[in-house]
This record gives structure tokens, sequence and C-alpha cells, in this order.
């Protein structure tokens, strides 16, 4: 299963807009995506295109998540999604 680990660029973390903008671009991969704080097990994975799942993960700014997808295109979203949660979303 293709991972990448990515670290958090927006000063308000995985919350309010960050997390909706991830939410909708994880959301709209067409394979499904999960994250998981780094060193977290990989049961307990949260479905990446929930931006519920998003603010209960708790992610603030310099902390390391884990992504994972399976199937056909999932190398290219993974490598989209790193993209955003390393820009600075409070940003944009």
């Amino acid at each position: 299963m293709p991972e990448r680990t990515a670290t958090i660029a927006s000063r308000s973390g995985l919350h309010a807009r960050p997390a909706a903008i991830f939410a909708d671009a994880a959301g709209d991969a067409p394979v499904d995506v999960t994250i998981a704080m780094e060193g977290m097990p990989a049961e307990d994975a949260l479905d990446a295109g929930s931006i519920l799942s998003l603010m209960t993960l708790g992610a603030a700014k310099g902390d390391v998540v884990l992504l994972r997808a399976e199937g056909d295109g999932a190398e290219v979203a993974l490598d989209a999604l790193v993209t955003l949660l390393e820009t600075d979303l409070d940003a944009v």
C-alpha cells in the first residue's frame, strides 16, 4: 500500500479552513485515502476526506502525518495531498 509522510505547514494545523481544503481534495481523489499521526497504528487511521476526522486528528503545525491509499492513481493522489499539507493553507 503506497504511503507518504507530510509535515503540516498551516499555522492553524488541520483545523477549519485548511481541514476543509484538504478534505475536499482527499474526497475528490480517485482512491480512498487515510490519514494518521506518525507512529499511530494503521488500524487507527482516519478517513482523510472527512473534515470531522481531520479535526479530531488534532494535527498542529509541524506535526508529521502519514497518508495511505491503495488502487489506481494512489501514488499521484498521495503526492498531490502531501503538497497540500506542506503548504500554508491559511495563507491561500
